[in-house]
């Protein structure tokens, strides 16, 4: 009975923290978060914890795949935060996309590659939060990438002049 003990406890212990993990991925669990409307899709993004999560911010970065050349491209668009109503979570939405934005080099062989074409944001670092997920609502031609900037805990000093 003592030998099965400690692998009782261990098997429950697995068991209860792999219920946390999938309870943390539902959403519903978390909030009331809107459904996303017509023509528009959901991104969920979960962020693992961290010891100290001041020191990270999450960059988001909506686009498209798109046919490309050897010109610069983007796209345009406008992301905006909102509140969700009586919880007071934000979420994020990308509207108004537009096409897209080139230069208009002459490209010698004509070839086009497909490859991720950004949309041209301004607001898109977000503080890191493991506790709360980070949702936006985009349309659904776009796809949602990120990623995560972290700073040093060390900080510079600067020499008066």
């Amino acid at each position: 009975m003592r030998k099965f003990f400690p692998v009782f406890i261990v098997s429950i212990a697995i068991t209860l923290s792999g219920c946390a993990a999938n309870s943390q991925q539902n959403l519903a669990d978390v909030a009331p978060y809107p459904q996303a409307e017509e023509g528009y899709q959901r991104h969920v993004i979960w962020l693992p914890a961290k010891q100290d999560e001041s020191r990270y911010q999450v960059e988001l970065l909506p686009g498209k795949q798109m046919l490309t050349d050897c010109n610069t491209r983007s796209l345009a668009a406008e992301m905006s935060e909102h509140s969700l109503d009586g919880w007071g979570y934000s979420y994020y939405q990308v509207d108004g996309l537009k096409g897209s934005i080139s230069t208009l080099m002459a490209c010698p062989d004509g070839e086009q590659t497909p490859a991720f074409v950004p949309v041209n944001l301004s607001n898109t670092l977000l503080p890191y939060n493991s506790k709360l997920p980070i949702v936006l609502y985009a349309p659904v031609e776009i796809e949602l990438r990120y990623r995560v900037w972290s700073a040093p805990a060390k900080y510079q000093q600067t020499q008066p002049q």
